[in-house]
């Protein structure tokens, strides 16, 4: 019975741990860990770099010239209206960078095309209805969601920004719905300056695969910490574009095309892929 009530007690402190943790305390707890074992693999060797990473980076420049992306005609750094005032052309790219999640290139560009004919400045945002707004970006990904980050944004760029965004990492991720990925894709973006490197999915499935990372990372940021240990930092802003055009082309999530791929011989995945066929 002592037992039983033990176990019961146990099993209710996971469940209440993981009800709290759902806002703030996983996202530490996972981060805090995860975050750990990167540290502490840079730390103890910062000599660290994949092999034959240059020869791989060559061959996937070489792909990228030969198909055109999405990402290469409507990412998020094309939505903008480069013809606006500057602190015009920065509130685009930020709109941009958030409609940007859980969103094809081709859905974003389609809403920025359209808030852009309604009138993209902060003031027209901020003059619009919540369901006018919704119906604007629609079928982006989470776009209800994305109206109230937007809104709220919107009016702290007004009230605390004078209209303009914030040009540093750490405010920009301050604003509700950015992140690292969109914060340090925005410095680079809208104000020209390399903080970081932008993982998105594509970033972070492609450096599993290649071995660019020394430990199988589990999220993006830890992917990020990963490249930006032993990448070139001249590199950074070269990395995002053309691995999110490669996984969307040829490196993709479902059917990758390894066996036209220029790194089939030496990619880790793909020789992990060929064994298996093998041995069917």
């Amino acid at each position: 019975m002592l037992r039983s009530l033990r176990n019961k007690r146990s099993l209710t402190d996971k469940i209440g741990s993981n009800k709290v943790e759902n806002n703030e305390l996983v996202v530490k707890k996972r981060k805090h860990l995860t975050i750990k074992s990167d540290t502490n693999e840079i730390t103890s060797d910062s000599n660290w770099k994949p092999p034959n990473w240059e020869q791989t980076l060559d061959n996937i420049r070489k792909m990228r010239k030969e198909t055109v992306a999405p990402v290469d005609n409507m990412g998020c750094d094309q939505a903008a209206d480069r013809n606006e005032p500057p602190e015009v052309v920065r509130f685009h790219v930020l709109i941009s960078l958030m409609l940007s999640s859980q969103t094809k290139d081709e859905v974003n560009f389609a809403a920025m095309q359209r808030l852009k004919q309604h009138g993209l400045t902060v003031d027209k945002i901020l003059e619009m209805s919540d369901d006018h707004l919704g119906k604007l970006i629609y079928p982006v990904g989470f776009w209800k969601t994305k109206v109230q980050y937007i809104k709220r944004t919107t009016r702290i760029l007004k009230d605390t920004y004078n209209g303009d965004i914030p040009n540093t990492i750490k405010d920009l991720c301050q604003l509700p719905g950015i992140g690292p990925k969109m914060a340090h894709l925005c410095m680079s973006c809208a104000w020209n300056e390399v903080t970081g490197i932008g993982v998105d999915t594509h970033v972070h499935r492609i450096s599993n695969r290649l071995g660019w990372v020394k430990k199988a990372t589990k999220t993006p940021e830890n992917t990020r910490i990963a490249l930006e240990s032993w990448l070139p930092k001249d590199l950074w802003r070269e990395v995002n574009h053309m691995l999110v055009g490669f996984g969307q082309t040829i490196c993709r999530p479902i059917g990758p095309h390894c066996d036209t791929c220029l790194n089939k011989k030496t990619c880790p995945s793909a020789v992990s892929n060929s064994t298996t066929i093998k041995k069917k």
